[in-house]
């Protein structure tokens, strides 16, 4: 039995969604892996500008904001 075109466009069409929704998923899986690293960074930046404002203004205490 020979499946109808239909069918076999459909198939082909959902194969292809699987394979671009697995390439979107690993996409998005690096993306994330940046984003990690940038923050990583973020922070280590943040901690060492706030080190160097304090060393610099001695007079003046500099505190976090409350939303750290």
């Amino acid at each position: 039995m020979v499946p109808e075109p239909r069918v076999v466009i459909l198939e082909v069409r959902v194969a292809e969604q699987e394979k671009t929704i697995e390439e979107l998923s690993d996409q998005i899986a690096e993306q994330w892996k940046v984003i990690d690293r940038m923050q990583k960074k973020l922070d280590a930046l943040s901690e060492r500008f706030l080190a160097l404002e304090e060393q610099t203004a001695p007079g003046h205490e500099i505190t976090k904001p409350p939303h750290w």
